[in-house]
């Protein structure tokens, strides 16, 4: 698994030269790599059906026991051929929809990057593997949402889709960090056998909770299901494969996959279910209010992603038919709603438009887009003989067994939504007049659509093809042994009495559609994307004030945030640890030191008092000569003609510097801002000097430095032999850069003398308004 993920991806960075190879035919060409992917899981078939579990890991980060792991049982083996065998469809219809599109070979690498990113993640093992490949998906998933990149609405519609899904996935990372602490190990196939200690634990809910953000933001769950019909801005390959069958299912794929370790507590159940319940309503009611084939079909997608997380809270509720009903309605759906969108695209490309208003007699002309069209909405609705009737008709029968009465009742009203869909797709193939000059389109946009929708036809007429590997599925959901006989007709049953009821109300449905959507359409209904546009609009002018606040372009406000910002934070964690004000057995200050310390403060306190900048600089350097005066009591005269010698070179160049600014003005008075936080910071760097002194001394550095100057240095002076050769091309670095930034001052100050650049008050030279020019 590990080299086939590693193909995926090499595969993917190879795409653009492969497109300048083969040109037209690319698509086909780079097919060959999801066909024989799919290919290599379906050689796994016999062994994961047979309950064994595969598993391979390459060691990442061993000290902290990241491994890229990746385990393969029923679940992510599905997920696994949906995503390479639909892939494979996607490409080959990329190739004919996006025909001598200039970008296509871009177009490519990404949705291969994406293709290899999503199998990363349904294949993981590891939580932080399983993270870095959740990020790769939304990543790859912004560039493709995004692809028609110089219009407005595509820019828009991917970073919306990026900041909702990757919030999630923040939120997901604490989950995952949590989950991992609580179980004691990242690898989730050991995570899955301790559902009853994870459930036990404090941390219980607040991971439970994270990680529902996570998938529900990706899976786009009620209350953020406003991103995924926005980014039917993308190109239809784009909106086929990662809206109805990959991308939008990794959340749900991660449920499924926590199932056995986080399922079987009332707020799993519960939480799934209305979450779940709410957002099959919700995409099943805002369906009323487009004509847009896209748009019709990313809100059947919202309704039906809103079913599989009810089906997921079902399944601890329930023996094992939630687990089944899962296992089927997933394959049906991505086969059926794949095969739809592609045939949008295509009719959308051949006819020129989507409005399902505008559309009539297309079975006429488009009789292979045509059957495809009308096997998918078979499936969509729930009608025999295809699979979708058994999966409706086996997540009936889970409804029925474990949800009250009121949630069957609201999940029939979506499924007859869907019904109605179904019947608003199929009816401008067969009623009206073809447009003029539409015609069947290449293979490319007919092949895939054709394919899946006829593979929901085969599998509901034979649905034991599918059944071991069923089985599978809802096994790894379970989290124990499934065997379930998926049959056709299940006979009369309760079930099956909804299911008719559903294609009745649907048929009711349709019928009051136009009224409907003329009702939805007469007033902008509130909801929850108008909460994002408030809080996005909220975050940009609060991050418009914090750069007003801090990026005000004054170098003082500049040093006063830096220097507070130091004395609040080191001075909050000196007060937590306790540290000392004096050190135990210090010596008192000798009465030399002590007139040298007054000097100094003398100095400091006259600065602060005098208005003119030269003239601070001169008082400042009081400060600066009795520090070398310090230096030379204590010992150290190289230090302290190092201290002389900088202490003038900076009074000089900041002379220098002031005389070219002649109008910079008097030092405003007051700056009771500036005071504090000076003697904060200078409290601060005490503070932490006691608190050094107040350590054992640590003299192991100290003494190899002492025995290995002379012999290996060829110099007593220790600190010059740090200097020069322990550190030499440290210091030479420090030397380099000092060097470099008064070489920009001077360049710049060159500059200035030589362009008569205009100072800041509007004259040249740098003279004020009141100066003669020969003063």
């Amino acid at each position: 698994m590990v080299v086939a993920i590693l193909v995926a991806f090499l595969g993917a960075l190879a795409a653009p030269w492969v497109f300048r190879w083969l040109g037209n035919a690319a698509g086909w060409g780079l097919a060959l790599l999801p066909l024989g992917l799919a290919v290599y899981f379906a050689s796994l078939l016999p062994d994961v059906v047979g309950g064994q579990t595969l598993r391979h890991s390459l060691v990442w980060v061993p000290s902290l026991g990241v491994n890229f792991s990746f385990y393969l049982d029923g679940l992510s083996l599905l997920f696994a051929l949906l995503i390479t065998g639909i892939g494979t469809f996607i490409v080959i219809y990329s190739g004919g929809y996006l025909k001598g599109h200039p970008d296509l070979g871009r177009f490519y690498l990404v949705i291969l990057l994406f293709m290899a990113s999503m199998l990363g993640l349904v294949l993981a093992d590891n939580v932080v593997t399983l993270f870095v490949m959740w990020e790769l998906t939304s990543l790859t998933s912004y560039l493709l949402i995004g692809f028609n990149h110089s219009e407005f609405r595509s820019r828009r519609a991917a970073t919306q889709a990026l900041l909702v899904t990757a919030g999630g996935g923040l939120a997901l990372l604490a989950g995952l960090i949590l989950l991992a602490l609580m179980g004691g190990s990242l690898e989730i196939s050991e995570l899955l056998g301790q559902g009853q200690v994870l459930r036990e634990h404090p941390l219980y809910l607040p991971t439970l909770i994270l990680v529902l953000l996570g998938a529900f933001t990706k899976s786009a769950q009620f209350p953020f299901h406003f991103w995924l019909p926005n980014a039917m801005e993308a190109p239809t390959p784009v909106s086929a494969y990662l809206h109805s069958a990959t991308m939008v299912k990794a959340g749900v794929y991660l449920l499924a996959r926590l199932q056995p370790a986080l399922g079987g507590s009332e707020v799993w159940s519960s939480a799934l279910m209305v979450f779940g319940l709410a957002t099959l309503l919700t995409g099943a009611a805002l369906t009323f209010r487009h004509t847009d084939l896209k748009r019709l079909l990313a809100y059947s997608t919202v309704a039906a992603l809103g079913a599989l997380v009810f089906l997921i809270g079902l399944v601890p509720l329930t023996s094992y038919y939630a687990a089944m009903a899962f296992a089927t309605f997933l394959l049906a759906h991505s086969l059926y709603k794949g095969g739809l969108f592609m045939a949008a695209g295509a009719v959308d490309h051949e006819a020129g438009t989507r409005d399902i208003t505008q559309l009539g007699g297309l079975f006429r002309v488009m009789p292979l887009t045509g059957v495809a069209v009308v096997l998918a909405a078979l499936s969509l609705a729930g009608l025999p003989p295809v699979l979708g009737f058994i999966g409706k008709e086996v997540l009936y029968v889970a409804a029925l067994q474990a949800a009250p009465a009121w949630m069957v009742g609201l999940a029939v009203l979506g499924f007859a939504v869907g019904a109605m869909l179904a019947l608003l797709l199929v009816v401008p193939f067969f009623r009206g007049q073809p447009p003029q000059k539409v015609h069947e389109g290449p293979p490319s946009l007919w092949l895939g659509p054709l394919v899946l929708a006829g593979l929901g036809l085969l599998l509901g007429f034979f649905p034991g093809l599918y059944n071991p590997l069923a089985d599978a599925v809802a096994s790894a959901v379970k989290g124990q042994a499934v065997a379930y006989h998926l049959k056709l007709w299940p006979g009369f049953n309760p079930a099956f009495l909804l299911s008719l009821l559903t294609v009745l109300l649907g048929v009711g449905f349709y019928f009051l559609y136009p009224r409907l959507r003329a009702w939805m359409a007469q007033e902008p209904i509130p909801g929850p994307e108008n909460a994002y546009v408030a809080l996005l609009r909220g975050l940009m002018r609060l991050a418009a004030g914090v750069e007003r606040l801090l990026q005000s372009g004054s170098l003082r406000a500049y040093l006063v945030w830096t220097f507070g910002g130091l004395v609040g934070l080191v001075g909050l964690a000196l007060f937590r640890s306790g540290v000392l004000l004096w050190p135990a057995g210090a010596s008192s200050p000798t009465p030399e030191q002590v007139l040298l310390l007054a000097l100094m403060l003398l100095g400091a306190i006259g600065a602060l008092r005098l208005r003119s900048h030269l003239a601070m600089v001169v008082v400042l350097g009081v400060v600066g000569a009795g520090v070398a005066l310090v230096f030379l009591l204590q010992n150290a005269p190289d230090l302290s003609i190092t201290q002389f010698l900088v202490e003038t070179l900076t009074a000089i160049l900041i002379a220098l510097v002031l005389l070219q600014i002649r109008n910079i003005g008097p030092v405003p008075r007051g700056r009771w801002l500036d005071k504090v936080v000076a003697l904060g910071f200078g409290g601060l760097v005490t503070l932490l000097m006691l608190g050094v002194l107040a350590q054992p001394l640590e003299l192991h550095l100290s003494q190899f430095f002492a025995q290995k100057s002379l012999p290996e240095g060829f110099g007593r002076n220790i600190v010059n032999v740090i200097l020069v050769d322990f550190r030499g091309l440290d210091t030479f670095g420090e030397i380099t850069v000092v060097g470099l930034a008064g070489l920009g001052v001077w360049v710049l100050l060159a500059n200035g003398r030589a362009s008569g650049e205009p100072s800041p008050n509007g004259n040249s030279n740098g003279r004020s308004d009141h100066e003669h020019p020969d003063s």
